[in-house]
């Protein structure tokens, strides 16, 4: 069975940084694509930042420029690094994976960013 953890949320003022975690309970992030996604109240599900097996990253361009998705295989963790931070980037931050037809997702994190 595929977990996924994520944490590293919190409240920030705007402009300011933080770096989510996404750990797995086995070593998936070698063999498969995984992504970010952000859900804000009362919107949709979106994709924020994607990378591949083969470390090819992919990003919305509402945080293109701003965000990174990186990988360490060896922790079985994937990170978002997050930089200049606005208020619109407000919502609960998830990693998911896509293993054959099924999607595994995390719990979540919360991001405000409020001053």
């Amino acid at each position: 069975q595929v977990q996924l953890v994520e944490s590293g949320g919190g409240l920030v003022q705007p402009g300011g940084s933080l770096r989510l975690s996404c750990v797995a309970s086995v070593n998936i992030f070698s063999f498969y694509a995984v992504a970010w996604y952000r859900q804000a109240p009362g919107k949709q599900r979106e994709l924020s930042a994607a990378i591949t097996s083969g470390g090819t990253t992919n990003y919305a361009d509402s945080v293109k420029g701003r965000f990174t998705i990186s990988r360490d295989n060896a922790k079985r963790t994937i990170y978002l690094q997050m930089n200049g931070l606005k208020p619109e980037d407000t919502a609960v931050y998830y990693c998911k994976v896509r293993i054959g037809s099924i999607d595994y997702w995390g719990q979540g994190t919360q991001v405000t960013v409020s001053s």
